[in-house]
């Protein structure tokens, strides 16, 4: 059966990555299964020593078990038909998510939300899982709920009985990999939701300083990304012909605009290309960009 895996180290942002990997699993019709690393634990020190006093250990375990027994109440309270499981490992975090990654279709994780430090720091286990994952990765931030995914009701109020916002994809026209535009078309049929296509350009360093001034120029540039861009959506289109889809090229990175129409969206889908590398992964700058700044989910997909 399906699964979508949530990694919980009991923070605001993991509880609100487990109410939307809940809520997912329900809309898919999926199970959830609900995962605590050892390295997640919280370290209870004797004074001055610097390690873990008498019983701390089984402290944690304790604890750690209790947060997954309350969250999983919680949550299939709110989900009664969702089936949910959870797993508690003495392995380290990253690796733990990274072998639960290896069979649930979706990993869920908490972001830190928005701040002075936005996002990720580098060397954190969701950015470490992030670049490394063979599935797609959801980060949710602390503090979102089921109305922030709606659009707000007539009075301008929070409301989760309105229509879904948008998914809001960030395609590369010179890489336009199947695994990411399918995602996001999945992701905007379950939700009924529009699909925004955001790709970024910018002219070719051929063309000179002189040519980025030249109007009739850039505006025949612009038509032909366009035209490329509607090309390669057109079979998606007639895949998915419930899903409305606007197409949106825009000069420069694609990051900064990515950023911003999160602001009135679902949910974010970003791509990843996977590379061999004996220091683990890399994510690209407009994924980076995204994690960073979104205000809404960010769906990271991998691809070869």
């Amino acid at each position: 059966m399906s699964t979508i895996t949530v990694g919980l180290d009991g923070s605001p942002e993991s509880l609100a990555a487990a109410d939307w990997a809940a809520r997912e699993a329900q809309e898919r019709e999926v199970s959830l299964r609900l995962l605590h690393g050892g390295e997640q634990m919280r370290y209870l020190y004797a004074p001055l020593a610097g390690v873990p006093a008498p019983g701390a250990l089984d402290a944690q375990r304790e604890w750690a078990a209790y947060m997954l027994r309350e969250t999983e109440s919680r949550l299939a309270q709110r989900h009664p038909e969702v089936r949910i499981t959870t797993q508690q490992t003495e392995e380290q975090a990253v690796p733990a998510l990274l072998a639960a990654a290896e069979n649930t279709d979706l990993l869920v994780l908490g972001s830190r939300g928005l701040g002075t430090l936005a996002g990720f720091l580098v060397g954190s286990v969701a950015l470490a899982v992030v670049a490394r994952s063979p599935r797609p990765v959801v980060l949710v931030r602390a503090g979102a709920s089921a109305a922030d995914e709606h659009r707000p009701d007539a009075t301008g109020a929070a409301s989760t009985a309105t229509p879904y916002r948008e998914v809001v994809l960030g395609l590369d026209l010179e890489n336009p990999e199947d695994a990411v535009i399918g995602f996001a078309f999945e992701a905007a049929r379950h939700r009924a939701a529009d699909l925004r296509v955001v790709h970024g350009w910018s002219l070719p360093a051929a063309y000179g300083y002189g040519a980025a001034m030249d109007a009739g120029l850039n505006d025949e540039l612009t038509e032909q990304v366009r035209h490329r861009l509607t090309d390669v959506l057109r079979p998606w289109k007639d895949k998915y012909p419930g899903v409305e889809v606007r197409e949106q090229a825009v000069v420069g990175g694609a990051g900064r605009h990515l950023v911003h129409a999160s602001r009135d969206a679902a949910l974010v889908v970003v791509g990843r290309k996977n590379r061999r590398s004996p220091v683990g992964g890399h994510i690209g700058s407009v994924t980076h960009a995204a994690l960073q700044h979104a205000s809404a989910p960010v769906a990271v997909v991998p691809h070869d």
